[in-house]
């Protein structure tokens, strides 16, 4: 990770660390929303004053929502991959899309539509996955901080729990991560069994948790503030609506 973060410096500059900020940006826009939006409505509609969702249902939701939003981020998931993989290609190699609207039209154009969608089963597996390892595990961690502990409804419970379902997520996601990464930044079309038979043979079962730690590390924080920010706009619009 290290020596990727020097050539990146050396080779593109500060501001190379930031390549497919706008793609990033739009996928947030696309995939969090819908992943976000599905799973609050639908746990909104199964919860009344005498019962809450248990966990597996809590997990079903999640996976439903992640996998919508899998789908919905999916253009925005293949640019984010391709303007960062740019960095690491020589420079023959790179695609150099300006931004997210360039890299859209031009992928289109290019390589036709389904160019956007390429990879969208894995990633909105993928999608899945880490919606219910991050989503239902941290309403998991949140109900045990508060039921088993002395932890109080505040940023502290709301910090713990979201740290641990980041380091779930972060694992549970790891193989499909990698997957994913190989599938879009690939110059050529190869089937899923194909690429897991051959990343097998030239690198064994180490290849599910490879890049773990610059994931926790981008994930860790992610989830994180996304929690944390999540908890106060609630509480802000239960108190604009209760004002209202």
């Amino acid at each position: 990770m290290l020596g990727t973060f020097i050539h990146i410096l050396k080779v593109d500059g500060f501001l190379g660390l930031y390549s497919g900020l706008s793609a990033s940006l739009l996928r947030q826009l696309t995939y969090s929303t819908t992943r976000f939006g599905v799973y609050e409505e639908m746990k909104e509609v199964n919860t009344s004053a005498a019962k809450s969702p248990s966990f597996p249902t809590l997990i079903a939701m999640a996976s439903t929502s992640g996998f919508l939003g899998g789908i919905a981020g999916n253009p925005a998931d293949v640019l984010n991959v391709r303007m960062q993989h740019d960095a690491a290609l020589p420079t023959s190699d790179r695609r150099n899309y300006k931004n997210a609207i360039n890299g859209l039209i031009r992928m289109t154009r290019e390589e036709g539509w389904r160019s956007l969608f390429r990879g969208v089963w894995p990633n909105s597996i993928r999608a899945a996955l880490m919606t219910a390892s991050q989503l239902a595990s941290y309403d998991g961690f949140k109900r045990v901080l508060l039921s088993s502990t002395s932890l109080e409804d505040d940023l502290t419970t709301h910090f713990t729990a979201s740290l641990l379902a980041g380091f779930v997520a972060t694992t549970v996601c790891s193989p499909v991560d990698v997957i994913k990464t190989r599938i879009m930044s690939a110059k050529e079309s190869e089937s899923l069994a194909k690429l897991l038979a051959r990343i097998y043979k030239l690198e064994g079962v180490n290849w599910m948790f490879k890049g773990w730690v610059p994931s926790f590390i981008r994930l860790g924080p992610h989830t994180i503030a996304t929690f944390i920010f999540l908890e106060q706009h609630k509480k802000w619009y239960r108190h604009m609506k209760d004002f209202s």
